[in-house]
């Protein structure tokens, strides 16, 4: 009974930790619309070279933590040493607050010289804006962290989605007031980035509430730290401050050398493109205006590899048991089976993007410049879906630092390709190199797959199938954009307009997801027990998609 009891818990904490990751993270993505739209390609450019650069020093400030804490704290909670773990919080939060603190004061006062590395010093504003936030975001981590050890999500769940929400309203509210103020370009961004630090300060106020709540229950409940020690003693009583930290960090580094590989890919387009661009004989304003217009359709593609995220999740415990009960054969099927899917899935978001590419930035940019980029960085979900799964599937299987290895060789591959082609091809030389960077990252995991569970490829299933597909998505999309703009035309609707423009991508993508699905089961690239067979997913879709007379 206690057992179903802790897995029930677990259960409904994953469940509100995904939900909150979901809604934060497309809070975050979809944001920067609306900051395009009031800024202006100018003001989107400096964003996008910066906040990279803000994620990689927060890696480094908090990532890692959040995980060493949460297992410290749920080893100390399994013997009943209360006490011992609310150490490990004030500790952590302390250490993480001076460490921020030393980021914080460097980053301000070295923006001018990450000015000059980037080349481009409309971006100092910026950092120094950014710079704030490491006032509050590393110990808002580490008391998340202590939360999570004690199995109770939701402190994680409303802080992260009040962090985001103030964040965007912070951002927007600036940008509107230096803009009526008439502020230049490198200012209005500074705004945009100081969102970061109020809405770290925001989920900091929620965690310390929270903590405050969590101490006053215990005092309630007789809980207090000398009625503990004295019942079940320190776990090590003779451990000092400085041998704990030292444990602490022997977990923490390993993660975050591991979560600093997925900045990294954002950072090489930070260090390169503007730089780049400027050897080109664009003046400062000019690049990164270019830089803007390049990163239109990153929240697109991000908006597929965040959902692509949340569907692998879905995998690791599942591909675990499965490895456990039906052995290397049973690992086997049901990594080809979820490659299958995000092969499709990403095959489909970037044909997609490619065929309705212009009246999707009109609709979301108010005009089409950079359409050509757009559809470039649109392959990106190719590579990016897949070496998503594919580095779910290797932690499912206990590889764990294989798909930061992989990462980190495709931010050198992409480094290297951002050389080469954005001399050649600009902006959409550097679009393409982060579809080739992904596309390595995504190989190199699926070879060590290979290695270990012995996949087995299927040119029908894996290529013409799927090829016969995206033509008949394509066709559809297309034929839906180009029959939506006639109708529009003869009813008196401006042509190339938001509205209308609106109009063609939302029925477009209607169109070719309708024939994406029904496509998948007549060519039956996936089945109704494939399906039946996802985690919490597939029994509710299948009968749905039954119901439709979609699976036979």
């Amino acid at each position: 009974m206690q057992e179903n009891r802790a897995a029930s818990r677990l259960l409904r904490g994953a469940v509100i930790l995904t939900l909150a990751a979901v809604a934060s993270k497309l809070i975050g993505t979809v944001q920067k619309i609306p900051l395009q739209n009031i800024g202006g390609d100018g003001v989107f450019g400096i964003y996008n070279t910066v906040y990279p650069f803000y994620t990689l020093f927060i890696t480094i400030a908090a990532a890692g933590f959040p995980a060493a804490i949460s297992k410290f704290v749920a080893e100390f909670e399994a013997v009943g040493n209360r006490a011992a773990g609310q150490r490990v919080a004030r500790l952590s939060s302390l250490v993480l607050g001076v460490f921020g603190l030393i980021l914080g004061v460097l980053m301000y006062t070295c923006a001018p010289l990450i000015g000059q590395w980037i080349d481009n010093a409309h971006v100092i504003p910026s950092v120094r804006a950014a710079a704030f936030a490491f006032l509050f975001v590393p110990v808002m981590a580490g008391l998340r962290g202590y939360f999570q050890g004690l199995q109770n999500m939701l402190p994680t769940a409303i802080s992260q989605v009040t962090e985001q929400a103030i964040r965007v309203s912070v951002m927007i509210m600036l940008l509107l007031l230096m803009l009526s103020q008439g502020a230049g370009a490198d200012m209005i961004a500074a705004g945009a980035v100081f969102g970061s630090a109020a809405g770290g300060a925001a989920g900091l106020v929620v965690m310390l509430l929270y903590w405050r709540n969590h101490r006053k229950r215990l005092r309630r409940q007789g809980t207090v730290m000398a009625t503990v020690q004295a019942q079940t003693g320190e776990l090590h009583p003779a451990e000092s401050n400085g041998a704990l930290l030292k444990a602490l960090l022997r977990y923490a580094l390993p993660v975050c050398l591991g979560a600093l590989a997925v900045p990294l890919i954002s950072l090489v387009d930070t260090f390169t493109v503007p730089r780049l661009l400027k050897q080109e004989g664009l003046d400062d304003t000019a690049v990164m205006v270019a830089f803007g217009v390049y990163n239109r359709g990153l929240p697109l593609v991000q908006l597929v590899m965040m959902f692509a995220t949340t569907l692998s999740a879905l995998f690791i415990p599942s591909l675990a048991e499965a490895r456990v009960t039906g052995g290397t054969e049973l690992a086997r099927r049901q990594c080809e089976q979820s490659l299958r899917w995000f092969w499709l899935l990403g095959l489909a978001a970037a044909t997609g993007l490619i065929v309705l590419a212009v009246p999707v930035n009109v609709m979301l940019y108010a005009d089409d410049t950079g359409s050509e980029v757009m559809r470039w960085m649109a392959l990106t979900a190719v590579g990016g879906t897949l070496s998503i799964i594919s580095a779910a599937l290797l932690q499912g299987l206990g590889a764990v630092r294989a798909p930061a290895l992989a990462m980190l060789a495709a931010a050198v591959a992409k480094a290297l390709l951002n050389w080469l082609l954005v001399p050649q091809l600009g902006t959409a030389g550097a679009a393409i190199a982060g579809a080739v960077a992904y596309l390595l990252a995504a190989v190199i995991n699926i070879v060590l797959l290979a290695r270990l569970v012995g996949l087995r490829g299927s040119w029908s299933a894996s290529v013409l199938k799927p090829a016969a597909l995206l033509i008949a998505l394509a066709g559809a999309a297309g034929a839906a954009m180009w029959g939506t703009s006639a109708v529009l035309g003869a009813l008196g609707w401006a042509a190339g307009g938001r509205a209308t423009a609106a109009a063609e991508s939302l029925l477009g993508v209607a169109a070719g997801a309708v024939v994406f699905v029904i496509g998948l089961a007549r060519l039956r690239l996936i089945t109704e027990a494939e399906l039946v067979a996802v985690p919490k997913l597939g029994r509710p879709l299948a009968a749905v998609l039954r119901r439709l007379r979609v699976l036979a």
